[in-house]
């Protein structure tokens, strides 16, 4: 699942870097419990243990090249707004070892590891990094490579352990993991899938819980509900685990040419944090609420005895009490997909939602169930730039080569991987054959027909210099046949492909046997009948001429006579303009819906591959805008180069602000008050706030509520940035919210029937009441202040 651009060799190295535990160091004054050279962090069949204590941890996946060191910052504070105490990374072979060969598999580990020594960033040298990772899910091709695979295994492991010892070292879905590392359990549903770790004393680790899904150019919205997302973790904590790492939990952008076999830049955009960085809302705001109840259930869960009660055919209580008897939390669970449960618990009669758990974290106080949102939800928001508004659009067409004009020479086509090396996505491909005129066809409604049998992943032809068409294949079926109607003419003629990768195979076995490119090369239709010229004499090169000159850079630009843009879209023609940087700090975007597929820079830093001519079963892009960090560019004159392959319109495309100042909360009568509203104080639990039902609002960024767009006390309809209103409304609801909200940065709203009907009849007494708000947040002006 961890998705990467070039993995050669079958190995992922990742580090967990606790965010919350980098003040706590076995340095001296700091070695309470420990003994003398004891590490920092150990474990036993509980948990993990940090300074000799038991310990709750809750992590996120954050890939460092997914993401500028600018917005590493803010992420991070984010991510601990949002319960982290923990963050996962992996170390990207691709991007450290860039030319194969350079290191070997144990030669960049160590490599690796002694960087981490010298800087004394492991935890036992006072540093943040509390585990290590080796190996990622090769458990899916070990079996490819028999008895080979089992020794892989305890070569991989011995050598991590053996380059140090001073943190626990995981393999992340390996059941025959040996017993010097942790068996982990990566999916979506590890509370049901996870057998447990193959040792007595490891513990239960979730080291990928898939947030949602990468997509693929072709694919429909990946999404995955902050309630599905909760209620498998809230199962896998009430069945003896004690972490969780999203992945992700900020996915980020595949800039460049990183992404792999046909991803999209946008990664994992359905995570916590979303692809620029903002709060995805209410998953972000429903899991840090989950992390709080669990926390308050802490010493319980990682002290005490588990007893599991069966009260129905869905529904179980899962109760945790300390030795002592001091300390208890309850898990109530009902598994049914479709039907709430009644379930009674200490003698109170509780109703549990389909597919829910609800958290008692003393055993008596409901704080939490994973079904039921109290945080507040958000709608993102693509803003079309005032400021960076993109004028004179320029263009420059690549030259069709010929096979005169092409050095490297063979006999039939060059497998595509192998010639490209991973230094670009495009070979070019050109041959020439002489055709008799008493060859072709005698009808003038009849042509003869290339026909191109390629291995992947796209493809464009041209015959003496005349686009003939384009074709691809699929993440699924990346081989593909290109066959498209030509006309030659008596003498010679120049028959020239582009062919180009979507990027480079993630997983798999046996990948250096995965091939790209064109295979068999035919004409057919002719008269003396179909010609095979796949062994015809071809002349390549790797690239186009416009990568090699640099024309994305100010300085490569210089290189070619650029000429106005005709309105005439064209096949590889290079498109360039320049545009000021938008207003404000929001991120930012560009849309390029009216082009097809290429690749964008600014200021000479690729945006990675654009491809908004591939639709969706929905019929619409799989990604229609693309990130521009704010890092990329200058106050003015930013330059804007586009290598469009196949032909669109670049004046139609938009520069944009992203933000998510669309805000909302849905709150029924059933659901609890906010987790927040309680704290733990030795063993009793308290409440720290008014635990009333309440909907609550929270502007981003210093920003203000501007305005109330939709409030509804009944039955609404619809989610943030779409409601509309039920069959049951109450008239006076929206002055109410207005009068508590408006103009300020958070509001409390009361749950509270009689202030919304204001002494009027409820015209709908038997509907089960829901409020919702939608609001805009804003910077103040004097009107709203």
């Amino acid at each position: 699942m961890a998705e990467m651009s070039k993995i050669l060799l079958l190995v992922l190295f990742s580090f967990f870097v606790a965010n919350a535990y980098g003040a706590k160091t076995n340095r001296p004054g700091n070695t309470i419990g420990l003994k003398k050279n004891q590490p920092i962090v150990t474990y036993d069949e509980r948990s993990i243990i940090i300074n000799g204590t038991r310990e709750l941890l809750f992590s996120g996946s954050i890939h460092y090249p997914r993401s500028t060191p600018e917005m590493w910052p803010d992420i991070i504070k984010r991510a601990k707004e949002g319960g982290l105490n923990l963050i996962q990374t992996y170390v990207f072979w691709n991007i450290h070892e860039p030319v194969q060969g350079q290191y070997h598999m144990k030669k960049y580990t160590e490599t690796i590891v002694n960087l981490m020594k010298k800087e004394k960033l492991f935890a036992d040298q006072g540093g943040p990094i509390i585990m290590a990772q080796i190996e990622n899910e090769y458990n899916n091709v070990q079996l490819a490579y028999r008895e080979k695979g089992v020794k892989y295994v305890k070569w991989a492991a011995d050598m991590a352990v053996d380059l140090y010892k001073g943190v626990p070292w995981v393999m992340c879905k390996q059941k025959d993991a040996p017993q010097t590392v942790i068996s982990t359990c990566n999916g979506r549903q590890c509370g049901d899938t996870f057998p447990g770790p193959n040792g007595p004393n490891k513990p239960s680790l979730w080291t990928e819980n898939w947030t949602a899904q990468y997509r693929v150019f072709g694919d429909s919205p990946s999404m995955r509900s902050a309630e599905d997302l909760s209620f498998a973790i809230a199962r896998f904590f009430s069945k003896n685990g004690t972490l969780n790492n999203y992945y992700m939990y900020h996915g980020g952008t595949n800039f460049g040419r990183t992404s792999s076999s046909f991803v999209t830049t946008r990664y994992y955009d359905e995570a916590p944090l979303d692809e620029y960085g903002l709060k995805r809302e209410p998953k972000f705001g429903h899991l840090r609420d989950l992390h709080r109840a669990l926390r308050l259930s802490k010493r319980p869960l990682l002290w005490g005895h588990r007893t599991v009660k069966h009260t129905g055919p869905d529904t179980t209580i899962t109760i945790y009490n300390d030795t002592k008897g001091h300390s208890c939390a309850a898990f109530l669970t009902n598994t049914h997909r479709k039907n709430p449960a009644s379930i009674t618990f200490r003698g109170v009669p509780y109703q549990l939602p389909p597919k829910s758990i609800s958290i008692f974290p003393d055993c008596e106080t409901l704080v939490y169930n994973t079904q039921m949102i109290v945080a507040q939800h958000s709608s993102r928001n693509f803003v079309v730039s005032n400021k960076a508004k993109i004028t004179s659009w320029q263009m420059f067409k690549e030259k069709i080569p010929t096979k005169d004009d092409l050095e490297v020479k063979s006999d039939s086509p060059k497998e595509l991987y192998s010639f490209t090396k991973d230094t670009s996505d495009y070979a070019w491909y050109s041959t020439s054959i002489k055709v008799d005129k008493l060859d072709m066809p005698k009808r003038p409604d009849i042509h003869p027909v290339l026909q191109v049998a390629s291995l992947g992943h796209a493809l464009l032809a041209f015959v003496n210099g005349e686009y003939i068409g384009f074709e691809h294949g699929s993440n699924v079926e990346k081989a593909h046949v290109f066959k498209r109607p030509i006309t030659l003419k008596p003498g010679v003629n120049q028959i020239s492909m582009l062919a180009m990768t979507v990027g480079f195979p993630n997983s798999g076995a046996f990948m250096e046997r995965r091939f790209a490119g064109p295979r068999a090369v035919s004409l057919e239709g002719l008269m003396a009948g179909n010609l095979d010229i796949t062994e015809n004499q071809w002349a390549q090169q790797v690239g186009v001429n416009g990568e090699k000159m640099q024309l994305y850079t100010e300085g490569g630009s210089k290189k070619v006579k650029w000429v106005p843009y005709n309105k005439a879209p064209g096949p590889v023609t290079w498109y360039k303009a320049y545009f000021d940087a938008p207003e404000g700090d929001n991120p930012v975007a560009i849309n390029m819906t009216s082009m097809a597929k290429g690749m964008i820079w600014v200021n000479g830093k690729s945006l990675g591959r654009y491809w908004v001519s591939y639709l969706s079963a929905l019929q619409k892009p799989t990604q229609e805008e693309y990130h521009i960090p704010r890092s990329f560019l200058k106050p003015k004159n930013n330059l804007l180069v586009i290598f469009e392959e196949t032909g669109g319109n670049p004046e139609k495309i938009d520069i944009m602000t992203v933000n998510r100042d669309t805000i909302c909360s849905v709150i029924s009568q059933f659901h609890p008050p906010n987790v927040q509203s309680w704290e733990r104080k030795g063993e009793k639990l308290r409440a720290v706030t008014n635990t009333i039902r309440a909907a609550r609002l929270t502007c981003p960024d210093k920003k203000v509520i501007t305005n109330i767009e939709f409030v509804s006390f009944g039955n609404p309809e619809g989610a943030c940035g779409n409601f509309r209103p039920g069959t049951c409304a109450t008239p006076r609801s929206h002055k109410v919210v207005e009068k508590l909200c408006l103009g300020k940065s958070e509001c409390v709203i009361p749950f509270d029937k009689q202030s919304f009907l204001d002494g009027a009849i409820d015209t709908c007494p038997t509907v089960v009441k829901t409020l919702a708000v939608q609001a805009k947040c804003g910077y103040p002006t004097r009107s709203n202040v």
